[in-house]
């Protein structure tokens, strides 16, 4: 059953307005109307990234685009210190979009630009450490990523069986567990873990409404956790990618100790779009998770939605037969 009327609630879905605590990551340049509207609209909650809609006219044109695909609230993600987002922020306000989230800053300037306004926040952490700064900055939710997922980490290689307790203990705001989760599997160890839900990337790049290039998508399909590296490690930003020959002269370069600049050179927006965005795999970077060993399909976003929820549903009912068949012996 996953009509209107079918819920799995948590503090997440509550203070977010949506079904199902299934939240899609901001995707730079590969999450737009429609990923987001599908999504939405399946009970989850997407998200436009506004990396590549730097233009106040493209970023309201894909946040009604999807307003016009569907009713269901979603949201816009913003990179926190590589431009001014002040203008992108206030036009989504105007426009309705019932939540924001922040990844790559100190989110408080925006949280507070949003006092009063009944907009929902939600901010991208890497442990408990910032996860409680956040909470402090007044963050509704966050989300905390693990070492094996995929884009931008943080600086903690905590891997998410590990941060997500420590976060769930840190914070009074709702969780979400973000990094190796792909289905129902990874929900059910989520709420395990005491999360109020999920974020997911990858598996999210790799469906049909996804703006990322075929050949990207080709490449989740056919890759394995080993096919993935991090890179950035020198700038302090580590982010997953996938490996191709682009990926892997970063990380030589790296190794070698280059100087920051030719690092930033490398590592640009106008890589990761070559390669996401164009499909130039070896001439780019794309993002991509542990978790692209579990991806074997490329369905509608809608029906990874529905399936999460019918696998996490069954992974909880497995957990409380064995619980029960043991406390009866």
């Amino acid at each position: 059953m996953n009509g209107a009327a079918d819920r799995m609630e948590t503090r997440a879905t509550r203070v977010l307005g949506i079904r199902y605590p299934i939240v899609q990551g901001g995707l730079a340049r590969v999450a737009r109307a429609e990923l987001a509207a599908a999504v939405s609209a399946a009970g989850g909650l997407g998200q436009i990234a506004m990396a590549g809609l730097h233009q106040p006219e493209l970023l309201r044109a894909e946040i009604r685009k999807a307003k016009a695909l569907t009713a269901a609230p979603f949201a816009v993600n913003f990179p926190i210190g590589r431009i001014d987002i002040s203008a992108l922020v206030d036009l989504s306000v105007e426009e309705g979009v019932p939540v924001l989230s922040f990844t790559a800053g100190n989110p408080r300037p925006w949280i507070d630009r949003l006092a009063g306004t009944g907009t929902r926040t939600l901010v991208l952490v890497a442990g408990a450490e910032q996860a409680r700064k956040a909470e402090q900055a007044g963050a509704d939710v966050v989300a905390t990523v693990g070492y094996e997922g995929g884009g931008h980490l943080g600086r903690s290689d905590l891997t998410t069986m590990v941060a997500v307790p420590m976060v769930v203990d840190a914070v009074g705001i709702p969780v979400l567990a973000s990094g190796g989760i792909v289905d129902g599997r990874g929900l059910a160890a989520a709420l395990a873990l005491g999360a109020d839900g999920i974020e997911l990337g990858t598996r999210f790049v790799a469906t049909r409404e996804a703006a990322a290039h075929e050949r990207y998508k080709a490449a989740l399909l056919a890759a394995q956790p080993e096919d993935t590296l991090v890179i950035k490690q020198s700038l302090g930003m580590p982010g997953r990618v996938l490996d191709s020959a682009w990926t892997r002269r970063i990380q030589a370069a790296e190794k070698a100790g280059a100087d920051r600049d030719s690092v930033l050179a490398m590592v640009d927006w106008a890589a990761n779009e070559r390669a996401a965005v164009g499909g130039a795999l070896d001439e780019g970077l794309v993002w991509a998770g542990q978790a692209v060993g579990l991806i074997d399909d490329l369905p509608p976003a809608g029906e990874v939605v529905a399936r999460i929820v019918a696998g996490a549903r069954a992974a909880a009912g497995r957990a409380a037969a064995l619980a029960g068949a043991q406390g009866e012996g």
